[in-house]
């Protein structure tokens, strides 16, 4: 099985079209804000032309003067070239071997700073698997991410990225300086107890600038936005977010709302104060985390990255736009005009867009290689499965290796994920429930089995690291043959059952029910809810009328 290198990792992302990474969310949970002491942190990259894979760099020594080729994630550019470290460490996705993993959404910010030097060779995925290459801590991750931008220069434009280890989580936010080398940047620690969150908008505001323990940022910071005319208030009242990106309607709904949405699961006595931001009536904005008022789990973080904004007066099945079948999805673009006034479709965490998906869960109770995993999926977070993929892996499972997003594969989990999602795209109320059992059973499978597992592996991992991590190994590719070949018995269970509109009779267990005589029985049609039939009447009075008598 073949190790995937930075320069062929960018090559396969440039022959899918590009990691156009403008949509992504990232929620972030402090330990003691989890139920079990986990620090947790999710990342869904959702691109229109993203192929779902696991990439894998495997730990290495290199040589006194040997170079480091960076290549740009969105075009596969070759940017340059960097001094190699003398030792690398493992990574597996966006999770290294010391349990440090990193996230990102992209907001773009003053279109004036992104570089105009030419010079620049860093860009914002280059800087994080750099960082997870060379880092042991959140901390020292920030250290490298800075230090190359300050010396190569930053390629990118403003990013938010989320930064946790097996007991800190941050959140550091960066853009470029346009003509001038590097990148102002300001980092910030989630404190444990609290929750947090990001998605393509700036979030770090108003902060005690002299809390070196807790906040970091450039020494240049303030000056350089005070010189650009981004800010001429007092130090002790600047804000990043406030200074390198505006906040209209559209960023606040449909970037801080997926935010908000996370807050309102954990403090919905809190957050109805927030949705006032949220829904641009109120310049009272949003603070960067908030204390949950219960406990976040693992379920509950793989679930929030399902969320649709049910419940709120976001919901995506309630409005016109559902059809139906309550779909709660809309196809792009999201904006459009009517009598010359511009409108929006919702922007939800879980969208269908999504290229992959993970929940990194940290854990100092457990050496690295077992406390580290990513879960991780691919395709649309609210249909598909997450699989837990540990940070000492060395072998990516076939059916999450590289692939082609014009090319359908059934050894291919993100091309089975796709069968199933675009089946419910069309009929969603109805095929739920089918898809929610399946996924449900996977996930409830490797969630409970995780206490007997790890604490089999904990302790063979000071001992047999390396039959650790081909026990690891192992298991990666047998849960991931499972959960694709689970999901394309799944799409063809829903092809079956829900063919030209109708909808077969099934038993308790799902299994298709038949005659006396072994035949099939004959199909329900589910037809469509009263308040569709109500809407075509209201729409097109007695057009559809059958009248009782001559007029």
């Amino acid at each position: 099985m073949r190790t995937l290198t930075i320069a062929a990792i960018a090559a396969l992302i440039a022959a899918g079209g590009g990691y156009q990474a403008l949509a992504c969310t990232n929620l972030i949970a402090g330990k003691k804000a989890t139920a079990d002491g986990s620090v947790f942190m999710s990342y869904a990259a959702d691109s229109h032309n993203l192929y779902g894979m696991l990439t894998h760099t495997p730990a290495a020594d290199h040589p006194k003067g040997a170079m480091r080729k960076v290549v740009d994630w969105d075009s596969g550019k070759p940017l340059g070239e960097i001094p190699q470290v003398a030792h690398t460490y493992n990574v597996v996705g966006n999770i290294n071997e010391h349990q440090v993993a990193i996230g990102e959404s992209t907001w773009g910010g003053h279109k004036e700073l992104e570089d105009t030097t030419g010079q620049s060779i860093i860009d914002y995925g280059s800087l994080m698997q750099i960082a997870l290459e060379r880092s042991r801590t959140a901390r020292e991750a920030i250290d490298v991410m800075t230090d190359l931008v300050e010396k190569y220069g930053y390629a990118s434009s403003g990013e938010s990225f989320s930064i946790i280890d097996k007991n800190e989580a941050w959140i550091l936010e960066m853009i470029g300086k346009g003509g001038e080398k590097g990148a102002v940047w300001i980092a910030v620690r989630i404190p444990d107890d609290a929750i947090s969150g990001h998605a393509n908008e700036p979030r770090i505001r108003k902060v005690n600038l002299k809390d070196k323990e807790n906040v970091r940022y450039s020494k240049d910071l303030i000056k350089f936005a005070r010189k650009r005319g981004y800010f001429s208030g007092k130090d002790e009242d600047f804000s990043f977010a406030d200074a390198f990106e505006k906040h209209d309607a559209g960023t606040r709904r449909g970037c801080d709302g997926r935010v908000w949405t996370f807050f309102n699961r954990y403090a919905p006595d809190q957050a109805k104060d927030w949705f006032e931001w949220v829904d641009f009536r109120s310049d009272e904005p949003m603070p960067l985390y908030v204390i949950p008022e219960k406990k976040v789990d693992l379920a509950g973080m793989q679930d929030a990255m399902r969320d649709l904004f049910q419940g709120t007066p976001y919901d995506m099945t309630k409005d016109v736009g559902a059809g139906p079948n309550h779909v709660p999805y809309r196809w792009r673009p999201m904006e459009f005009e009517v009598d010359g006034k511009k409108y929006c479709h919702e922007r939800a965490i879980g969208t269908q867009q999504t290229g992959w998906s993970f929940v990194a869960q940290t854990r100092d109770s457990l050496p690295d290689a077992v406390g580290g995993v990513l879960w991780f999926g691919t395709d649309d977070t609210n249909t598909s499965v997450y699989m837990p993929m540990y940070c000492g892996m060395t072998k990516v499972p076939l059916q999450l290796q590289p692939g082609d997003i014009n090319t359908f594969s059934y050894d291919s989990n993100f091309w089975m994920n796709n069968w199933v999602a675009n089946q419910c795209y069309n009929r969603y109320d109805l095929m739920i429930p089918d898809v929610r059992k399946v996924q449900g059973q996977l996930e409830d499978m490797f969630r409970s089995s995780r206490p007997e597992v790890e604490a089999r592996w904990a302790q063979i991992a000071a001992t047999e690291p390396a039959t650790l991590t081909e026990l690891q190994n192992e298991e990666a590719a047998e849960i991931a043959r499972k959960a694709t070949q689970e999901y394309k018995k799944l799409a063809e269970y829903l092809l079956v059952r829900y063919m030209d509109g109708n909808m077969k009779k099934v038993d308790e267990n799902g299994q298709f029910i038949k005659s006396e005589y072994g035949l099939p029985i004959y199909p329900d049609f589910p037809g469509y809810d009263p308040a569709y039939y109500r809407r075509i009447v209201d729409e097109t009075g007695d057009h559809f009328l059958l009248r009782d008598s001559i007029q």
